[in-house]
């Protein structure tokens, strides 16, 4: 992790590919630990995402993009855990580890769009998560809750409003509204392999590493 601070009451974690770390996934993951009053807020990238395409670059890369756009923003952490595995990123095995490493009295918080949520049933051992976290959902233009199924029974057992989170360590499902960004990782680098500028969409930082490192551009 890119800190030494002491154990947080409350941690929450945002996971991805960040294939490129945009703007989109900042502003959320910030605005995330401001409404949730969380003491932490980890960006996690992860090495092999289980539901989706292999990243087009590699991990360091990745993950030095990452440090690059959190560089001047204190109040977001990078944690390396999943790329240190180099094998399919579960999130079950994230959460065991984390609940090893800080015990059981810290309240964690696995945040996750509307899009993933509604699968959640494909996950391995998802019906543990939320034995070792909250589940903190964020709400996505044209995705609706589903309406039956294991997934609808999860939410109608677990879902609390936000300020649950800060009396239990897990158990606890949020859905939150949040303004999103209209930014994806997918447009930007196809504007990249185009010879299009993607500046204002990544941090200044972030372009000017991509432009040295030749990324996305085939």
């Amino acid at each position: 992790m890119g800190t030494s601070a002491p154990k947080p009451h409350s941690l929450g974690l945002f996971g991805g590919t960040f294939d490129p770390i945009h703007l989109g996934h900042l502003r959320l993951a910030l605005e995330l630990k401001q409404q949730l009053a969380l003491d932490e807020m980890r960006l996690m990238p992860c090495y092999i995402p289980p539901h989706r395409a292999s990243p087009s670059v590699d991990a360091q890369q990745r993950l030095t993009m990452l440090q690059l756009a959190l560089k001047e923003c204190p109040q977001l952490h990078w944690d390396a855990r999943e790329l240190q595995r180099e094998k399919p990123s579960y999130t079950y095995d994230t959460l065991r580890e984390l609940r090893t490493e800080l015990g059981e009295e810290v309240s964690l918080s696995w945040c996750m769009g509307m899009d993933s949520f509604v699968a959640l049933d494909t996950w391995h051992r998802w019906q543990e998560l939320i034995e070792l976290a909250h589940l903190v959902v964020v709400a996505r233009p044209g995705w609706e809750l589903p309406a039956q199924g294991p997934v609808a029974d999860l939410i109608v057992q677990h879902r609390a409003d936000a300020e649950a989170i800060r009396s239990a360590s897990a158990g606890k499902l949020v859905i939150l509204e949040q303004r999103l960004l209209p930014i994806s990782a997918t447009e930007i680098r196809a504007h990249i392999k185009a010879g299009a500028s993607p500046q204002f969409l990544v941090p200044d930082a972030v372009w000017s590493y991509i432009r040295a490192q030749g990324l996305y551009r085939s």
